[in-house]
C-alpha cells in the first residue's frame, strides 16, 4: 500500500474509474482486462499475482464483486484511495442508469430499443471472456494451475455443481501443497 498517495493519485484513480464505469458493459467484470492493464501495465501499482490475488478475493467476498474496484484503489492510497474508486466506479453509472432507466421505460416497445437490448448481450458476454482471458493469463503458467483452472472451467460449465465445493475442492490442493 502506499500511504504516501497525493491528491494526484486519488485524482488519477477517480478519473480512471470514473470513465472506466460507464463503459463496464455487463458489470465490473467486464472492465477488468483495462483495469489489469491500467494498474499493472502502466501505472504499475500491482503486480500481475498481486492483480490476481485481488481479483480473487473480490470473487470471493458475498456481495458485488466489483469491490476489485476498492481493493485497488486500498493498495494504491489505503481508506481513502479504497473510498475514491468504488465511488467512482458506482457513481457515474448510477447517475446514467437512473436518468436512462427512465427514457429506456417510454421507448419499450419500440424496434429499436430491441435491436439495441439484444446486441449488447453478446457485447457483454465477449467482455466477459476477456475478462477470464487476463485472469487466467495472470494466476501462474505451471502446468497444475493450468490444470486446476481448465477443469474448474469445464465443471462449472457442464456439471451443475454449487461453487462453494469446487472451492473446497481447491482448498484441499493447497492444503495438499499442489498449489
Amino acid at each position: 500500500m502506499n500511504a504516501g498517495a497525493g491528491g494526484g493519485t486519488l485524482l488519477t484513480l477517480a478519473g480512471f474509474f470514473g470513465v472506466l464505469s460507464l463503459f463496464a458493459i455487463g458489470g465490473g467484470n467486464s472492465a477488468v482486462p483495462e483495469m489489469h492493464r491500467f494498474a499493472v501495465d502502466v501505472e504499475h501499482w500491482l503486480s500481475d499475482q498481486q492483480f490476481a490475488d485481488s481479483f480473487a478475493l473480490a470473487q470471493l467476498t458475498p456481495g458485488p464483486n466489483i469491490i476489485i474496484v476498492t481493493l485497488i484503489g486500498y493498495h494504491v492510497a489505503g481508506i481513502v484511495g479504497a473510498l475514491v474508486t468504488t465511488l467512482a466506479m458506482c457513481g457515474p453509472p448510477a447517475a446514467f442508469a437512473y436518468f436512462v432507466g427512465g427514457a429506456s421505460e417510454r421507448f419499450k416497445g419500440k424496434t429499436w430499443h430491441s435491436v439495441l437490448s439484444r446486441a449488447l448481450v453478446p457485447v457483454m458476454i465477449g467482455l466477459t471472456a476477456a475478462s477470464a482471458a487476463v485472469v487466467v493469463s495472470t494466476t501462474g503458467y505451471s502446468w497444475i494451475s493450468l490444470v486446476i483452472t481448465f477443469g474448474t472451467a469445464l465443471t462449472m460449465y457442464f456439471v451443475r455443481v454449487h461453487p462453494l465445493w469446487v472451492f473446497a475442492v481447491a482448498a484441499l490442493l493447497g492444503l495438499g501443497g499442489l498449489m
